[in-house]
């Protein structure tokens, strides 16, 4: 079921309902079953490998809880089991026919027989999350971070909980799994809250991100008709597309738990707006970059090793990143851009800062920020021609039609403007695009400030009800109906 879709603004209301009028005790059953509702009705038969998913995880924290922390050793059967099927069913349904087409390509070349048949399997949706974040539980129990939970169906709802169980956030066992034995009561202030964080979602998502799609697909999915100034606005709108999409599905479902009385971590703080890479980071799908901080990178040996094992292991953790993603190089090389960003930016990080206050750039603190923001988000958006592009190839020509018009600015003068993405998808498109960009980011920069939804409450009725009207009336005068899947639904 989609977020933007009719079924599930019928579905959230009656399961709310439900929820508030159903005993303390009781709930965890009406939101299970919403929650494996939710999930049926993409692919039912795809249920049981959620089911199995779960069983094998319950099980194994029950069983490493039968030790204490002095018998670790006796939990670590239990813990390769609970990795090893979960990474076995990543596997098999995301990696299997990537890995195999690489070794059958990689035969042809050499002239060598090759085999090995392929399979035609689904990508279950949501399979890269709610995998990641039972691991997250194995992982923790065996570390004593956590004991086991004891009910299997409150353990059945923490996997699947249905806001976030297909795009996330990834949450922490330490996070959710106490709040779905705790009651929550109905709070009027709390619910309008929930539904604000959700309409700014929607905004987000059906406003900026699904209009921005119908420019970014046109230019991306016929890359040789277009000339480099498109493909610069494409990649532009790109990373636009791809924050308010993912960003976008976050705050519906942060704001859909809240709804209900749960609190999911933040996902996104304004990435573009980030100084470094790093920062950008700290900002960017932050449930999963602290995953792979405290799963991978930490048990690598993080930055307490020899210099060259830091930038392996940084460098590792990117690219592995990159291949969560997708089962495509254009995935693995876009994870690889950042960790090469990581690496090459604490080897010059002395010679940067030299530089710096050689040209005297950090004499004024402001226009200095700026420039690192836009350099940084110039590398982020040139790492997002490879995670957009259809294929490798695909992705060199859009950066070698790109680099033409840098190093020949001129060229743009002599333009066929009639055909450039805007004026295909109708100018509308564009410019409510922009529009829209622009007063997102105007919130982000109050925001800084301070809470906007603070400032929303701090008003009086008729502004807070003339803001949320306004607020609807855009989205359903500009925002783009056609059940547009989030982009995350295929990782």
């Amino acid at each position: 079921m989609l977020f933007n879709s009719t079924e599930f603004f019928i579905f959230f209301p009656v399961v709310v309902t439900l929820y508030f009028l159903t005993p303390f005790n009781r709930r965890w059953i009406i939101l299970l079953l919403a929650s494996y509702y939710f999930y049926m009705s993409w692919k039912p038969a795809y249920t049981l490998i959620l089911i199995a998913s779960t069983v094998v995880d319950y099980t194994c924290g029950r069983m490493m809880g039968r030790y204490t922390d002095e018998d670790k050793d006796k939990r670590r059967p239990w813990l390769y089991t609970s990795l090893l099927s979960n990474l076995g069913i990543l596997l098999l349904f995301k990696y299997y026919n990537f890995f195999n087409d690489s070794a059958r390509e990689l035969a042809l070349s050499l002239d060598v027989p090759y085999a090995m048949p392929a399979f035609e399997l689904l990508l279950p949706m949501g399979i890269s999350f709610y995998t990641f974040q039972t691991m997250s539980y194995s992982i923790d129990v065996y570390n004593g971070r956590i004991k086991p939970e004891r009910h299997l169906g409150v353990f059945a709802l923490f996997v699947s909980f249905f806001p976030q169980l297909v795009a996330g956030p990834i949450e922490r066992a330490g996070n959710l799994l106490g709040q779905l034995h705790v009651g929550h009561e109905f709070s009027y202030n709390r619910v309008v809250a929930g539904l604000r964080r959700m309409a700014w979602g929607f905004f987000k998502k059906i406003v900026i991100a699904d209009n921005l799609a119908l420019m970014v697909n046109q230019v991306y999915n016929n890359p040789t008709e277009y000339d480099g100034i498109s493909h610069i606005i494409a990649t532009v709108f790109f990373a636009f597309q791809i924050y308010c999409d993912f960003s976008g599905y976050s705050d519906i479902a942060i704001g859909a738990a809240q709804v209900m009385g749960f609190r999911l971590m933040e996902n996104f703080r304004s990435p573009y707006f980030a100084k470094s890479i790093p920062e950008f980071w700290s900002r960017w799908h932050i449930s999963l970059s602290t995953w792979f901080r405290d799963y991978l990178y930490i048990p690598l040996g993080g930055n307490r090793v020899v210099k060259w094992r830091w930038y392996y292991n940084l460098f590792v953790v990117f690219l592995v990143s990159g291949l969560w993603h997708g089962a495509s190089w254009t995935f693995v090389v876009w994870g690889a851009l950042h960790g090469i960003y990581q690496v090459f930016g604490i080897l010059t990080k002395e010679k940067r800062n030299a530089l710096v206050q050689r040209l005297g750039l950090n004499s004024n603190p402001q226009v200095y920020k700026w420039v690192q923001v836009l350099t940084v988000f110039f590398l982020v958006c040139f790492s997002w021609i490879f995670f957009r592009a259809n294929s490798i190839n695909d992705a060199f020509y859009i950066v070698g039609q790109s680099a033409s018009v840098v190093t020949n600015p001129a060229q743009v003068f002599g333009l066929d403007w009639s055909h450039d993405i805007f004026m295909e998808q109708g100018f509308k498109v564009f410019a409510v695009s922009v529009v829209a960009i622009a007063i997102m980011e105007t919130v982000h920069l109050i925001q800084r400030n301070g809470s906007v939804s603070q400032l929303i409450m701090q008003r009086p009725a008729w502004v807070r009800w003339g803001i949320y009207y306004a607020a609807i009336v855009a989205v359903l005068l500009f925002g783009q109906f056609g059940h547009q899947e989030f982009i995350y639904f295929q990782f």
